[in-house]
Order: structure tokens, then sequence, then C-alpha cells
């Protein structure tokens, strides 16, 4: 199956990925990577000739936040969205809901000075993407499917720097999500669901794009598991 036309990735560090995803009205940016991107998010966005009208973030931790506030100041009409649990990590307010596991969140949690403009939850739509439920990694993690091909940006449900792996169990060859993340068996429930969706590819935040990547989600759910 061809790579998609819809979504570009930005790669930073050669392991931290923001991604471009083209639609009519212009050019989604989804996850700010690392600080200091932002110049080559812009340089991306200009490369494919449309404007950025929205950013949105599967989750709160730094690495796909990071360069958030600098894009929002150079965008200010653009939509700044992130999933409705983890706009109080966005704030850094590490509170626990009623009924979640009972552990602190892991990982960076930077915050922002920039507000979102909207929040999400699963069965939303960004343009042409759904909003999924993703939680582990984080409590409230998102993963974005793109119905016009099958286009999975799974933020850190998944990683396939060093092979395809979930974030609930640490990969040997990039076992750094899986240090990050929040609760281990969520993080393996939420990869097991991603999975039933069968996505054409899997864009994660660190690593390539896997086109027809169902059979090394399936092995990677098994060693997890």
């Amino acid at each position: 199956m061809p790579t998609s036309t819809n979504v570009f990735p930005v790669t930073r560090l050669r392991m931290v990925n923001a991604y471009l995803v083209v639609e009519d009205d212009g050019i989604t940016v989804v996850d700010a990577a690392i600080p200091r991107s932002e110049k080559a998010i812009l340089a991306a966005a200009d490369r494919l000739g449309a404007p950025i009208v929205r950013i949105a973030l599967t989750h709160a931790h730094g690495d796909h936040i990071g360069s958030l506030d600098a894009l929002a100041a150079r965008l200010p009409d653009a939509e700044v969205l992130i999933g409705a649990r983890d706009a109080r990590l966005l704030k850094k307010d590490k509170s626990l809901d009623p009924g979640e596991p009972d552990r602190k969140p892991s990982g960076s949690f930077p915050g922002a000075k920039t507000e979102p403009t909207r929040t999400l939850v699963p069965g939303d739509r960004v343009g042409s993407l759904v909003v999924h439920a993703a939680p582990g990694h984080t409590p409230g993690m998102i993963a974005f499917l793109d119905e016009r091909d099958g286009t999975l940006l799974c933020g850190d449900a998944y990683s396939t720097l060093g092979g395809v792996a979930t974030s609930a169990k640490p990969n040997p060859r990039f076992p750094l999500p899986a240090w990050a993340t929040w609760d281990r068996p969520t993080a393996l429930d939420t990869a097991r669901r991603l999975r039933a969706l069968d996505p054409a590819r899997l864009a994660p935040g660190h690593g390539r794009i896997v086109d027809a990547p169902g059979a090394a989600m399936d092995a990677a759910i098994a060693k997890a598991s």
C-alpha cells in the first residue's frame, strides 16, 4: 500500500516526530515535538504550500508540546486542541480522577502558557481525523485516525524506533516511552484497542511510519502481555 499523501512527519533529533496533516482548509500539526522545533515545522508547512490552521496534541509530555508556545505565537489564528483529560497536565496539574490507577503521571510535564481553544473527547473530529482514547502512557492521551487513508497517529501508544513496541513494556532498543508511561496495564489495553482499528499505517511519536503494521502490532502486544 502506498505511503500516505496526507500525513508528513517532521523529525527532530532523529527520534521525535511532529506530523503535518494536509486538509482541504490547510494543515493540522499533530504534536509540537521538542523545544525549538517551530522553525522546522513552519518550513515543512511552507514546502507543502498550505497554512497551518490547527495544532492538535496527543498528550502533554514535554517532547510533544515543546514548541507549542513558540508555534502558537507565530500562528495566532490557529486552533489549539488537546484531549480534555490531558488539558490538566498541560497546566502541570497531576491530580488523579476518581477510579484512575493510583500512580502519579510519569515523565516530563513542563506545561505551556498557551491555552487550548478546544478540548477533545473520543469521537470528536479534527478535520479528517477521528479522536480515539489512548490512555496509559498518560491518563488522557488520545490518538487520531485519518479516515481517508487509515493512518493512525498514535502518540506514544506505540513506538517504532528500534522495532514496533508498545509503551506497556520497555523495548531494550528504545525504552524511553515505557519509562515515561503512567500505567502499563492501561497502556497495553490501549495498544489492543488501537490494533482493533486495523490501521493501514502507524505514525508514532518516535520512529518511522510503518505501512501495513498489523502483524508488527500483534507481535508488540504479545511481547508486552
